[in-house]
């Protein structure tokens, strides 16, 4: 079946400059794309016709990182902490989401996307404000950033965590000032191993003992949501082995409608059941989609969240002493990961939100690199993760890796107050600097981190291109962009990320006609108005997988 597209603004993102009359699609692939009568001179007799009547086509867009398999159950079955205001609306919202649910004694209870800089305690809820909501159930909740959360006293109890265990490297048991005793508010790997309550090796997509059938029908409906945005390619960062097998068996039974690339972890934090076997068994999709699900290489952390006070800084934090956060690995393990990337022909993601972690990501890198023997070893495209406080004589050292950095711009609307107040102005201004990584030649891409934020990378080039706090202020305005720069961090350059270049992120013949149809042309309309765009229609190899209402 063909479909031509027509009598629209046709960006093609092939050039600042190229635009498009008309784009004839054939069998999930991009047939042609040019003037009205060359393009027409090509169709078939049978060719369906698609008056755009004045909209907008453009590629549909590639989130450079996310976690999909945790997006499913964080939207869609979780408890909904983001519009609380203060400890009574938390307690409220827990206590009517347990009854709406008709959820039994001792089955666990998972809160997300509180965020303590909101709330007006100023800080964290703790084990005595969560006790409020039950003490028959075990209840967890995570924080908007999702490196940090607390938990009720029962799943303190459960985790068999109290006065005398001794602190998670790579994290935090917060203890109540003049004492031991946990409060129930943990940070990075401590929430990690204290959620799962003690299981071995316990995957936390599963903690709350949902059944697989239920994952994965969360999986499948939680592609819709990221459609709604015109998104079609997803990531899964961190992917467990039990992930990558729902992945495969909902591609398998042809109900997987977005590409999804996964990234096993050498941590057994975030893939319990050893990067190794994960990458055995499934050998037939690294480098390669079959079903819409492939490998994309391996992924670590380093550090945590800016806006919670745990990313490792080079500097301390504004009114903190000397505290700087702190890093999850040390060099050794690092080093570990890094060679075992190059070892294995990989690409790495990292995690890395301070300067400091990414001081340490680039230092052990380059000494791995110098050392390695891998043939290959200029062409995996390292990815640096968040990227949030890097520097500009860090983005110069990656540019000699060509080494990606995946920013996570958002955080200038999210989060933005919160680092000018963190960081002071000299370095809160910087945070997200996607000028200067373009000024240096770096092919950048933007993320929307989900489910950390909704997956609307629209709001995404918005941020890059007016840098507008939450609170209505400028924040760093000489590292905006221009709106096309902008755009090719959710396209085109995303695309190169994934090693995809060739096949997507851009309208040309012989591309997957991935794409997106927009109410409004985001080069036309005031930038101001560009997070305001609707999606009208996401197409996935031709076939329309959503329209709006």
């Amino acid at each position: 079946m063909e479909t031509l597209y027509f009598n629209g603004d046709i960006i093609t993102m092939e050039g600042e400059g190229d635009f498009a009359e008309a784009v004839l699609v054939a069998d999930g692939v991009i047939k042609a794309a040019g003037t009205y009568d060359e393009v027409a001179a090509l169709k078939s007799a049978d060719c369906r016709l698609r008056d755009l009547q004045g909209k907008t086509l453009m590629p549909s867009f590639i989130d450079g990182h996310g976690h999909i398999t945790m997006a499913g159950p964080q939207y869609l079955t979780k408890a909904n902490l983001e519009d609380a205001k203060c400890f009574d609306d938390i307690v409220a919202i827990l206590k009517k989401y347990i009854a709406d649910n008709n959820i039994p004694a001792g089955k666990l209870v998972f809160g997300c996307l509180y965020d303590h800089n909101y709330l007006a305690e100023g800080t964290h809820p703790d084990k005595k404000v969560l006790d409020r909501v039950s003490t028959v159930h075990p209840i967890v909740i995570n924080h908007a950033s999702g490196h940090m959360g607390s938990v009720n006293s029962l799943v303190l109890q459960m985790a068999g965590v109290d006065e005398n265990t001794e602190e998670i490297p790579g994290g935090l048991i917060d203890r109540y000032p003049g004492t031991k005793e946990p409060t129930g508010y943990l940070e990075e790997t401590a929430l990690m191993a204290i959620a799962s309550m003690g299981k071995k090796d316990a995957d936390l997509m599963n903690v709350d003992g949902s059944t697989e059938e239920e994952q994965e029908e969360l999986l499948v409906r939680i592609q819709d949501f990221y459609a709604s945005y015109g998104v079609t390619t997803v990531q899964d960062g961190g992917t467990s082995g039990a992930g990558l097998k729902m992945m495969r068996r909902a591609g398998k039974a042809g109900r997987l409608k977005l590409d999804i690339v996964t990234y096993p972890s050498p941590l057994p934090q975030m893939t319990p059941e050893g990067a190794d076997i994960v990458m055995a068994e499934n050998a037939d999709i690294v480098g390669n989609y079959i079903d819409h699900v492939k490998i994309g290489g391996y992924k670590i952390l380093l550090d945590g969240s800016p806006q919670g006070k745990t990313a490792w800084m080079r500097e301390p934090y504004e009114n903190s002493g000397d505290y700087c956060g702190y890093p999850w690995l040390n060099d050794e393990q690092v080093h570990a990961c890094i060679k075992k990337a190059l070892a294995d022909n990989q690409q790495l993601l990292t995690h890395c939100n301070g300067d400091a972690a990414s001081q340490q990501l680039l230092d052990v890198y380059e000494a791995e690199y110098a050392a390695s023997d891998n043939p290959n070893k200029e062409n995996l495209r390292p990815v640096m993760i968040h990227c949030q406080t890097v520097g500009d004589d860090q983005l110069d050292r990656m540019a000699a890796l060509k080494m990606i950095p995946s920013i996570f711009v958002g955080h200038t609307w999210y989060w933005g107050d919160v680092h000018l107040k963190n960081f002071g102005d000299r370095r809160g201004r910087r945070v997200s600097p996607v000028k200067s990584a373009l000024d240096r030649g770096l092919v950048y891409n933007f993320h929307t981190d989900t489910p950390i934020t909704r997956p609307v990378l629209l709001h995404s080039v918005w941020a890059a291109v007016n840098r507008i706090t939450r609170g209505g202020n400028e924040i760093g305005p000489e590292q905006r962009v221009s709106v096309y720069d902008a755009l090719k961090g959710i396209t085109i350059n995303s695309a190169y990320a994934y090693f995809e270049e060739d096949s997507k992120g851009s309208i040309k013949a012989g591309k997957r006609a991935d794409l997106v149809i927009l109410s409004d042309n985001p080069l036309k309309v005031d930038k101001m108005a560009i997070r305001d765009i609707k999606v009208l229609e996401t197409i996935k190899d031709g076939e329309t997988i959503y329209t709006a209402e």
